[in-house]
């Protein structure tokens, strides 16, 4: 078979085309095993609710019209499912027509599905079609796919409200949602990550440092008007027995020293040596550390912790590290151990120059509930149960909450 002839000018696509393609593209990484796909296949891939902006309810008709367009053009060709198969398949010839590069072709597959996005959205979303390490790497390739010979992308100007600006794919108009959506503000939940985790993480504990003492005095009771996490607290308490508790990011210790109460032998954990010492000195009786979540070490009693608890303790990680923080947490779970979270959930990144009357430099990350739950799979947990509420009263932030109980299955 000869090698295809590259395209010589950018494909003008209509939204349907557009849609058709960027589904063949990814399930084509991503369900390998029934790729290439049926025309029913592939019309489910074009209407499905999740990753995909507009979410759109093509009929059977609008699918086969956009596939013969397609097929004219040399941008898909058809298979037969098998020897002596009647059923027709159908398969994406866009990637070979443009010569894309592994990286170029996962970006190009997004930006046909969700529109216009920012590069940390970008390396989030990528996860299953191509590993990029970084933002950095992400912009990296979009800036190429800009200025080669055929250009595929465009930047767009950023809007008010936007930390970056977000990306456009050039292969015909977006479809008219997403066009009209262009100046509304993109949540880059890797914005965080602006000047480096290291950076980040220095911000973080300088600002819980500064404002230790006064946290506590606020927060340090906040459970007495919380029934909902009192509860839950208890329950992950009775699930882990007589087994050891990690409260990871445990701040002024209140929520460790809860758990304690209910039975188990229970560390707190937390980066900021300010608040460290105001949870010692304030619960004298329980177990408190200078910790880094991401880096927990296993009891020294015990092969595993039997439960770890975040409660609220990963509000300031991007939404690219959110994944491999739920991942080093469930590891260091026993078999059968239970991992307990609780969130923020949203679309937005708030920074905050002032908390507790003491000059911060945080932000504080409202994450996806989707990937949140995505997080909790990977890291090979079951048994998932989640609640979300809202906030209680006028005296927490205004934002929606998610609570997640899983357990580590046996073996892995």
């Amino acid at each position: 078979m000869t090698a295809p002839e590259l395209l010589q000018e950018v494909p003008e696509l209509d939204p349907v085309e557009q849609r058709i393609l960027g589904s063949l593209l990814e399930k084509q990484r991503t369900v390998p095993a029934s790729y290439p796909l049926t025309q029913n296949a592939l019309r489910q891939a074009c209407n499905q609710s999740s990753s995909r902006d507009p979410v759109v309810d093509y009929d059977d008709r609008t699918v086969l019209d956009g596939l013969a367009r397609l097929k004219e053009r040399g941008l898909i060709r058809t298979v037969w499912a098998g020897a002596g198969s009647r059923v027709l398949k159908y398969h994406q010839r866009l990637e070979e027509r443009l010569g894309l590069a592994a990286d170029q072709r996962a970006l190009l597959t997004l930006l046909l599905l969700r529109g216009p996005q920012a590069p940390g959205e970008l390396r989030s979303r990528a996860e299953r079609l191509h590993p990029f390490r970084d933002r950095d790497e992400v912009e990296a390739c979009l800036r190429e796919m800009s200025t080669q010979s055929l250009p595929l992308v465009r930047e767009l100007p950023r809007q008010p409200g936007q930390h970056d600006p977000r990306w456009a794919h050039l292969l015909g108009p977006l479809p008219q949602p997403v066009a009209e959506a262009i100046t509304e503000p993109a949540v880059d939940r890797d914005v965080v990550l602006r000047d480096g985790p290291a950076s980040r993480d220095a911000r973080v504990l300088a600002g819980y440092d500064q404002v230790a003492p006064a946290y506590a005095e606020q927060f340090a009771g906040e459970l007495a008007e919380k029934p909902f996490d009192r509860w839950l607290l208890e329950r992950v308490a009775e699930l882990a027995g007589s087994g050891p508790v990690a409260d990871v990011g445990c701040g002024p210790g209140h929520t460790t020293a809860h758990l304690a109460a209910a039975g188990p032998a229970v560390v707190g954990f937390d980066l900021s040596p300010g608040m460290v010492a105001q949870a010692r000195e304030r619960f004298p009786d329980v177990e408190f550390e200078v910790g880094d979540l991401r880096s927990l070490l296993r009891p020294p009693a015990a092969p595993a912790w039997q439960a770890v608890v975040a409660w609220y303790a990963l509000v300031h990680l991007a939404g690219s590290e959110l994944a491999e923080a739920v991942g080093a947490l469930a590891r260091v779970l026993a078999p059968d151990g239970w991992l307990a979270l609780a969130l923020h959930v949203g679309e937005q990144v708030w920074h905050v120059d002032e908390l507790c009357g003491e000059p911060v430099d945080l932000d504080f990350v409202l994450h996806d509930q989707g990937e949140v739950l995505a997080a909790v799979s990977k890291a090979g947990l079951v048994d998932v149960e989640w609640y979300r509420r809202g906030p209680v009263g006028d005296t927490e932030a205004r934002t929606e909450r998610i609570y997640v109980v899983a357990r580590r299955a046996p073996g892995s």
